[in-house]
């Protein structure tokens, strides 16, 4: 009975010590190796496309007269805001009273002909002659006063000022202006940004779709706009092609010149969304991948990565679905094939 009862205990001693074990059929016994998985399921994310890019005024006018002459006021300096119609500068008016005073007479000179064809007593080319000298001078005033009193062209900031009252404007650049101008309007509400995109995004592309901006002057604010132009040609040496986005400024914390991600969102799915740090990458390469629990063995299943949700990434594979088991704790000390302990 003490040979029987030895022998009971020393095969539940083997069997304890061989738990989490397989014999493989070579003699060797195979380790089960412990982890934890997850069972995936689908999620519905928006899909994005991120780009980085500067802004732009909506609308820049390097704003001078159509002539050279000489500046007898300007009433703006670099900051101020200004309104359609706010007169911006004012330059000297001897031409514009010159050309007055001519119309002046030009007028009385059409009213005698008018008078005298009623009677006969003026030849149609002779009046035809006057009635063609008076619209040229009327034109000429019209053309002075334009360009003797500046007026901005629409609500906007004054962002540069190349001359002072009593200079004369030459028609040339100065003081730094990149064009022959002495003040420069731009429209800041909205700002403008234009993106070069590679041509995979051009069937997806068009006008009205939203977009975020984060500023990186601005961490954590994200500013709403929309994609207002889809430029209609392709780049045939970059293969990008360029989309226009309108973001409102209301606050005017914006400014051009400054840089930021624009994340445009192109529409909706479902996609499989799993803990970042389940995605193994391959030493030496980019290949990802992950492995999932079939039938108590790991199986190894490339993937693409998505967008990331902080700690979490979406995974692309046409070999994974809704239901499967992820490997999502011990997946390091994985090969394919290997034998797993599922643990709590």
């Amino acid at each position: 009975m003490t040979k029987y009862l030895f022998l009971a205990t020393t095969a539940a001693a083997m069997m304890v010590g061989c738990a989490g074990q397989t014999n493989t059929g070579t003699g060797a016994v195979e380790k089960a190796i412990p982890v934890k998985v997850m069972t995936l399921d689908t999620r519905h994310v928006n899909r994005s496309v991120d780009y980085t890019a500067s802004l732009e005024a909506d609308e820049q006018v390097y704003y001078a007269p159509a002539s050279p002459g000489r500046i007898e006021r300007i009433l703006v300096e670099v900051g101020d805001r200004v309104k359609a119609g706010q007169v911006l500068v004012e330059m000297d008016k001897t031409q514009l009273a010159q050309a007055e005073v001519q119309l002046q007479n030009l007028e009385t000179e059409f009213k005698r002909a008018a008078a005298l064809l009623e009677t006969n007593s003026i030849s149609r080319q002779a009046y035809d002659g006057v009635v063609t000298q008076r619209d040229v001078a009327l034109t000429n005033v019209r053309f002075l006063r334009e360009n003797t009193r500046l007026l901005s062209p629409f609500d906007g900031v004054i962002t540069g000022r190349y001359f002072e009252a009593g200079e004369m404007f030459s028609g040339s650049p100065a003081g730094g202006a990149a064009k022959a101008s002495i003040v420069r309007v731009e429209r800041i509400d909205p700002l403008k940004a234009l993106v070069n995109m590679t041509e995979e995004h051009f069937p997806v592309m068009r006008a009205g779709i939203p977009v975020e901006l984060r500023a990186a002057v601005y961490p954590g604010r994200v500013y709403a706009g929309k994609v207002s132009i889809v430029y209609p040609t392709i780049d045939k040496g970059s293969r990008t092609f360029t989309v226009e986005v309108q973001l409102p400024n209301g606050d005017r914390s914006l400014r051009p010149g400054m840089f930021g991600t624009i994340n445009f969102l192109v529409g909706s799915a479902d996609a499989i969304i799993v803990p970042a740090l389940s995605v193994l990458k391959l030493q030496g390469s980019n290949l990802r991948y992950v492995f999932l629990n079939e039938k108590g063995r790991a199986r190894r299943v490339e993937v693409t990565l998505g967008k990331r949700f902080e700690d979490q990434v979406e995974i692309i594979s046409d070999k994974i679905k809704g239901g499967d088991q992820l490997v999502c704790v011990g997946q390091a000390r994985l090969v394919d094939g290997s034998l797993l302990e599922i643990t709590r």
